[in-house]
This record gives structure tokens, sequence and C-alpha cells, in this order.
């Protein structure tokens, strides 16, 4: 009937990309139309809590708030840790994208979950969506949403392997026809790359810096590749000095910050070499023609495309649009039928 095409066309019905770093949403018919980070502020007050900010808002009071006030990041390696914080977050997003709903209609909501989450874990991540206001919660794994939103062939007899770098996991596949041949989740992601930064600053400079801190430090400057000079730009850190304590300022160049993220993309290349190993010859045969493509805010760290070259001897390219691709598959999976199939209800 036309008036059920009207409804759909004009519905609310949305597809969410629920990172540990950032939250992606996109609404049928409107493609992206946010994307915020994944924090909440908790203001406690005569034993009763209340969400004083969220998303921006909330990310600026990360390590500055006073007691009464608490930034919590619900999710974790890619899965909720505090389902009521989580809750708060959804039901805010929706409510900032659709206002005050003008259907009387609850919205269908398509939700990508970690390859390698566990039912419990995306039980927790349905309920959350569940009690935010959904109608209806389908799942989409995380691998398959980054290869449809990178426009690769997951409908066709040919085998292709996504390597979707997110803030809490790194999700490695090879699909093919709809589905996923071959499937690891690693976690290690942006949040591991933020913690191996502060992490060799307190060791070689005796700085304590924080979480946001150190994040911009690998936005800025970060690489996965050591310089060709050995040393390449450098940047000026301030953070309390754990000597004196007292606020201090150190200058950290580029090859320091390939040696601190070693670890965190030498696990990566593992995930993808353990893929590889465990993909069927024919895959293979076709991954060295289609090679890999990288999607997540990771892949825009420098370099980290040339180490996997290197390591595979494959070609790897990073996808157009590497941190709403995985947003831009899900809401594709929602909207085109051709890719239904991918959805589950658990």
């Amino acid at each position: 009937m036309w008036f059920q095409r009207f409804f759909k066309i004009m519905s609310h019905d949305m597809a969410i990309d629920l990172g540990t770093a950032n939250t992606v949403v996109y609404v049928r018919g409107r493609g992206v139309v946010l994307n915020e980070p994944s924090v909440v502020a908790i203001e406690t007050l005569n034993g009763i809590q209340r969400v004083k900010a969220v998303g921006e808002d909330a990310k600026v009071m990360m390590g500055k708030t006073p007691d009464a006030i608490e930034a919590i990041r619900p999710l974790r390696d890619g899965v909720i840790a505090d389902i009521d914080v989580a809750e708060q977050m959804i039901k805010h997003f929706i409510q900032k994208v659709h206002g005050p709903r003008r259907f009387p209609r609850w919205p269908e909501i398509v939700i990508c979950v970690p390859s390698g989450s566990t039912k419990v874990e995306r039980r927790a991540i349905r309920d959350a969506a569940s009690n935010a206001g959904a109608s209806q919660v389908f799942l989409i794994e995380e691998p398959m949403a980054a290869a449809i939103g990178a426009d690769m062939p997951v409908t066709e007899p040919i085998g292709s392997m996504v390597v979707d770098i997110g803030g809490g996991t790194t999700e490695v596949a090879v699909l093919s026809l709809r589905g996923l041949a071959y499937t690891t989740s690693v976690r290690t992601g942006g949040d591991k790359m933020d913690e191996a930064i502060s992490s060799y600053v307190r060791r070689n400079h005796n700085l304590l810096i924080g979480e946001a801190t150190a994040e911009r430090i690998k936005k800025e400057v970060g690489v996965a590749l050591m310089p060709a000079d050995g040393k390449g730009q450098t940047i000026h850190i301030k953070g309390r000095d754990l000597v004196n304590g007292v606020p201090k300022e150190i200058s950290i160049n580029q090859g320091q910050l390939a040696e601190a993220l070693s670890e965190p993309v030498g696990t990566i290349v593992e995930g993808v070499r353990i893929a590889l190993e465990n993909t069927a010859p024919e895959l293979a045969a076709d991954i060295v023609d289609q090679g890999i493509v990288l999607t997540g805010g990771g892949a825009l760290l420098e370099g980290i495309d040339e180490v996997l070259r290197r390591e595979t001897g494959l070609p790897v390219t990073v996808a157009e649009d590497p941190l709403t691709c995985v947003a831009l598959g899900t809401g594709r999976a929602l909207e085109e039928e051709v890719f239904r199939g991918v959805l589950s209800t658990g």
C-alpha cells in the first residue's frame, strides 16, 4: 500500500555503529546524521544520579570532573560494560536525531556488534536498544557492515578481506556470498594505542598524561612505521612530572611514537596473519587480486597500511571514509533488500 511505503520513507528507522570510541547514527533516507564520542557524564547529587552530558559535551569533561561528576565510557572492547549508562546514551542520541516524535511508531534499529562477541554481550546490546525505545532490534556483525560500507563485493562468490580497526577491537574477516568465511576479533584498537603512548611517556620521561592527551598525540603525529630519519615530526606534550609532582612539558618525536605503538600494531598484524593462514585456498587466491581493505578510525594511523603491505605482500588500501564506513554499511543493510539476509535478531 502507498501509505505503508510513505511511512517507511518517513520513518525513524536507524542504523547505529555503537563503537567503543564513537557512536555513529544513520537514519533511513537521511544518511549519517550524528557522529559523537561514546561518553556519558553522570552527576550524583544527594545520592541521586542524573545524566549531565552525553557525547562531545561529556568528552571534554574526561579527566577534569569534580567528585560529584563522573565521565563514563559505557563500552569497553567493543561491548557494553555498563548497560544502564549505554541505554541512557542511546536514548539521548535517538532524541537528538529525531527530536519529538511525529509519528506513533517506534523505530527499527540495526546495531553492529563485534564478530567475537558472546551471546550475553549481544543480548546486552539488544536490550539497551529495546529499552531506549526500539520497536525491533537487528544485529549485524561489524566486519560485514564495514565491507558493505566500503563497497566490497560481499554478495558475490569472490573472497575479500576487511580489517576494521576500531576503538576497542580490530575485526579481521574474509567474506564471500553475504557471509563470513573466516573471522577473528582482536581486542586491540585505538584505546590500546592510547594506552601504549601513555605507558611509553610514563616509562621513558616520568610524565603522567591523560587519556585525551594520548589520543590527541596519536591523531596528530602517531605513526605505525619508523620515519626514514628515525625521528620525524616533534610534538610538545604536557602532563604531571612523576618525580617532582609538578606540571611539566616535554617533546616527543614520531620515531619514539612508532616504538611506543609497535606492540598494538604488531598484534593487529598477527591477527591478519592468522586470518590469512586459516583462509580456504580459493578465497586466498581472490584476496591476492582483491587485496585487503582497512576501515575504522585506526586505519587513519599513518603508515599502518604500509606495515600490513610489507608483512603480507598483499595490496592494502584504506576505505574512502574509514570513520563512518561501518555506519554506512549498517545503514545500507537497513535500507537495501539485497543485504537484509546479513541481519540477525541475536
